[in-house]
């Protein structure tokens, strides 16, 4: 699930899947194409996700098949939530986590899905991972979207149980946003510093395992109920 060569640019926030998507297709005329609202359970309503077909998704119901791109997702082990000019050390601190500490897959955010609604891929990028990591830069606090994203984790991590201690704060190397600056309701969660000689045993202990395991098991219960609304 690797980024390889996404074109991130024609789309800023928003993903290129592995399998294929219109690079060349124009965000802003999806976004409008496409009306439903779509919200993380918890905060407005329920998410697709949780089986509630709309839209294309209805068309294809009444077909009695699951979407093409619902049966090639898999769970991820995070998302990295970001600034639309944080890509690059996005990118970076992906690479880190995979490549050094072996874990994968991951993805950031601006390599989620072109031409759909911002909100439904916050839903996809928060509830099909099991650690949401938000960069915090100087950037990400100027960002207007990025403090809905992390407001919205954390309430998403509060309403359900599986997601709690589920949203990773971290200060990257490049313009890490200072401890005095970091939101309230950030500071009360321990942050990862990549810059401090602990890093790795944070790592460690943050991203363990069993709760992958755990979280995968109840995405996987929920797909489930979804493919059998799909058939039915």
């Amino acid at each position: 699930m690797g980024v390889g060569k996404s074109k991130l640019d024609n789309c800023p926030l928003s993903w290129h899947k592995r399998h294929s998507v219109d690079a060349d297709q124009d965000c802003h005329e999806s976004e409008a194409k496409n009306s439903e609202a779509v919200s993380l359970p918890g905060l407005v309503g329920h998410s697709n996700r949780a089986g509630q077909p709309t839209g294309e998704q209805e068309g294809t119901e009444a077909k009695g098949e699951m979407p093409e791109e619902e049966a090639e997702e898999e769970f991820l082990k995070f998302v990295i939530l970001h600034a639309e000019d944080d890509t690059d050390e996005a990118l970076r601190v992906q690479n880190v986590l995979q490549n050094d500490f072996g874990i994968r897959p991951g993805m950031i955010f601006a390599e989620m899905p072109c031409g759909r609604l911002h909100l439904q891929n916050l839903d996809d990028a928060v509830n099909g991972s099991a650690w949401t990591i938000l960069l915090l830069t100087e950037n990400f606090l100027r960002d207007t979207w990025c403090n809905f994203q992390f407001y919205t984790s954390l309430m998403n991590s509060v309403n359900r149980q599986h997601k709690y201690n589920s949203v990773i704060p971290m200060r990257p190397l490049n313009s890490p946003l200072s401890r005095e600056r970091t939101p309230l309701a950030l500071q009360t969660i321990n942050a990862l510093e990549e810059e401090s000689q602990g890093f790795s045993t944070q790592v460690g202990k943050i991203f363990q395992e069993s709760v992958y395991e755990r979280q995968q098991t109840v995405w996987k219960e929920t797909r489930n109920v979804m493919r059998r609304q799909f058939l039915a």
